[in-house]
């Protein structure tokens, strides 16, 4: 729990440090700095464990979840440089009701009325957190509603490569975001001094450090006791939104935020219930999975 915990804080943190960078510069420039940290970590990670961080089959699945993430991650950096962080990650966290309500299409998992209502619930709660009237919408809300849909859509994706190492998965995930921000980080190229370079290349080995942290957490405990710490995020990106910026995060965004982490919350269990998650399939004495 305390490895699941640093990891989403260190998360909040490395939003936080992004945002404070795309006020100067551009979002491509960060992304590629970012991804040169990370994947310097991730190499570093590889030798130690002696793991091939090369990947085979299923490059059609590999590439869409490249291209999910590299948009998901623009999405976010654009959309902190004009809304609070609590906002954004409020957006964030409708992502796994996206998830719910794309399984059944996508994936062919059955989803019954009591996950559909929850689904609904919480669209409701974005809207809320949105306050969709032609003042109130902006750029900014919809390109950090569309970015939640992206990382939706690498969720899915990743469900049906999760029979694949993380960290070969992670690897070129950085690679790719970074192949894609160096074609357009020219445009608006800012060359930034040593200590901005510095900060661009802790936000990606914060980043894969992240990874690692929850990625442990998920090998040491059911993932069942782990998702509700999930939206601890909300709370340490409304501290740092008011440290830094002294956002205050407003009474529609905590109502929206509040239905939203509770359909969320339901739907996680209810799967847990019917026994569709994976630790829900596990011997409880072997703690591996049950046979068929």
């Amino acid at each position: 729990m305390l490895l699941y915990l640093l990891g989403v804080f260190l998360f909040a943190a490395n939003d936080a440090l992004g945002k404070w960078l795309v006020a100067d510069y551009s979002v491509g420039e960060v992304m590629l700095i970012r991804s040169v940290g990370a994947f310097a970590i991730l190499v570093v990670l590889a030798r130690t464990q002696g793991r091939s961080l090369w990947v085979s089959g299923q490059w059609g699945l590999q590439i869409a979840r490249i291209l999910f993430l590299t948009i998901d991650t623009y999405c976010f950096f654009t959309g902190v440089q004009g809304l609070p962080l609590a906002d954004v990650m409020t957006f964030y966290m409708a992502a796994p009701l996206i998830v719910t309500a794309l399984s059944g299409p996508l994936l062919g998992e059955r989803v019954g009325p009591r996950r559909w209502a929850a689904v609904i619930l919480g669209f409701i709660g974005v809207v809320i957190a949105l306050a969709p009237t032609s003042a109130a919408i902006s750029p900014y809300a919809l390109i950090a509603l569309g970015g939640s849909a992206m990382f939706a859509m690498s969720l899915i994706v990743t469900r049906k490569l999760r029979n694949n190492h993380w960290m070969p998965l992670v690897t070129w995930q950085f690679v790719g975001a970074g192949l894609i921000a160096g074609a357009v980080s020219p445009i608006g190229w800012l060359t930034p001094d040593l200590t901005d370079t510095m900060l661009m290349l802790l936000v990606g080995a914060v980043s894969a450090f992240c990874f690692v942290c929850i990625t442990r957490a998920l090998a040491l405990a059911p993932a069942s006791l782990l998702v509700p710490f999930q939206y601890s995020a909300i709370v340490w990106a409304g501290i740092l939104g008011w440290m830094i910026w002294r956002d205050v995060p407003t009474p529609r965004i905590l109502l929206g935020n509040g239905i939203i982490i509770a359909c969320g919350l339901f739907v996680y269990l209810r799967e847990l219930q019917l026994g569709l998650l994976p630790e829900a399939r596990l011997d409880p004495h072997t703690n591996l999975p049950r046979d068929p």
